[in-house]
């Protein structure tokens, strides 16, 4: 898969004046703001969504969403990622096989997605509610390496460190810690742009599990569910779509997840809890 970028002139941040207050002390400062964009995703030429997204680390968004979205069956069908800055927003073009592209336009999602919605533009309830096939085994992890990876991660949002107001969705392997990190705005585009990156590297997504800082969301499990991904840790709590397409699919899905502290809500068999 060939990959090409243009230098873009859009910040994943940018620095505003503000005017900050404690109580009835008040002074100006400057804060650092996190950026979205409208983010074209155009197949063969095709214009396929509009979706608000950190402009960053688009190649990775663009792959990710391409298979969490069933477009492409794998990673290799995508032949090229170009993007290109327009005066209101990037898009992003890629090359698929024709037949592909095809089905793609076919079911387009001609709306704009927002931030915080991963089914906006999907025309019909048979395409927003998409079940992926079972996961197989997968990865076993024990409590204490939960516990870690939930102790590393704010080490690793270094936009949110900046803006406070990202999302990260981290790619964790028992025995080695994070491995990759993305962030976004919007929790579905980090997650997305965290499959693009395991993709591109061609990751095994039988042997880690993700946790993300967000809610778990229906469209969270059907994301990694879709690619094979068997374990997810959120933060917040799930909804209860998101726990039963996780039952449906054999994920093991886990809410608020924070420090040592959780709450499992299906297919439990997965997490190892150690021995006092």
């Amino acid at each position: 898969m060939a990959v090409h970028a243009q230098e873009l002139g859009w910040p994943s941040y940018r620095i505003s004046p503000v005017e900050r207050w404690q109580g009835s002390i008040h002074d100006r400062q400057e804060d650092c703001i996190a950026e979205e964009a409208p983010i074209a995703l155009i197949y063969n030429g095709e214009p396929y969504a509009v979706m608000l997204a950190t402009p960053l680390d688009l190649e990775d968004f663009a792959l990710g969403f391409s298979l969490t979205e069933g477009i492409v069956a794998s990673g290799t069908e995508v032949e090229s990622i170009r993007v290109y800055q327009r005066a209101d927003g990037i898009e992003v073009r890629m090359r698929i096989p024709a037949a592909r592209c095809q089905a793609a336009t076919d079911k387009g999602r001609n709306l704009a997605g927002r931030t915080g919605c991963g089914l906006c533009g999907a025309r019909t309830i048979q395409q927003a509610m998409r079940r992926p096939t079972p996961v197989g085994q997968g990865v076993r992890v024990s409590s204490s390496e939960l516990a870690r990876v939930l102790v590393e991660l704010s080490d690793h949002q270094k936009l949110n460190r900046i803006t406070g107001a990202v999302h990260a969705a981290a790619w964790a392997v028992p025995g080695q810690g994070i491995q990759s990190v993305r962030e976004d705005v919007g929790r579905h585009n980090a997650l997305d742009k965290l499959i693009g990156a395991l993709a591109r590297r061609g990751a095994d997504f039988r042997e880690g599990f993700v946790v993300v800082t967000s809610r778990a969301s229906y469209e969270m499990v059907q994301k990694c569910a879709s690619v094979g991904i068997g374990f997810l840790a959120a933060i917040s709590a799930p909804t209860g779509l998101a726990v039963r397409v996780a039952e449906d699919t054999g994920v093991t899905l886990i809410g608020f997840a924070r420090g040592n502290n959780h709450v499992v809500y299906a297919n439990p068999e997965r997490l190892l809890h150690d021995e006092p």
